[in-house]
């Protein structure tokens, strides 16, 4: 059996060997330089950097109206009517938990009438896992998916009222 821990370990030589006479700072240095640049600091990823990742790889799943429940669209509607207020949130209807190397992400999701829930699910879970590997590498445990409301073809006239506007 061989010990793996040997061959792991970058070859180096002892500063006697050395034949430009460089002393053991300088072998350090060079120790340094070959190995990978993950392994010199840590990386820290705040939770509302995968929760944006999450909502804008959910929101781009064809069939996905919108995120959040009732309450959450309410703010979200009356925020994108307030000007200088950022508009629509990204991070709507999303909820995650970051760890140092995986995460969960739980979703609540209004569906456009017609897509098969089931199938919808599916694409949305493998459009969030792939953007948040792909970005973070944190490791994707679980995407919990709630489906708040269906959007009717007639509800979107009747929720688009006309502004009224002082003259």
């Amino acid at each position: 059996m061989t010990d793996q821990t040997q061959l792991s370990r970058p070859e180096t030589t002892r500063p006697s060997e050395s034949t430009h006479g460089a002393g053991p700072q300088s072998e350090n240095r060079r120790e340094n330089r070959r190995t990978e640049p993950g392994a010199r600091g840590r990386t820290t990823i705040a939770d509302g950097v995968v929760a944006k990742i999450a909502g804008l790889a959910a929101r781009s799943v064809p069939g996905v109206q919108g995120m959040g429940g009732g309450f959450i669209r309410g703010m979200g509607t009356a925020r994108e009517r307030v000007p200088g207020a950022g508009g629509r949130s990204v991070t709507g209807g999303v909820k995650v938990e970051v760890g140092e190397v995986q995460t969960a992400v739980d979703l609540s999701i209004i569906v456009e009438y017609g897509f098969p829930i089931v199938e919808l699910a599916g694409d949305i879970r493998t459009e969030v896992i792939a953007a948040i590997e792909r970005m973070t590498g944190l490791e994707v445990v679980e995407v919990d998916i709630t489906v708040t409301d269906v959007k009717l073809p007639d509800e979107e006239e009747e929720e688009q009222v006309p502004e009224r506007r002082v003259v």
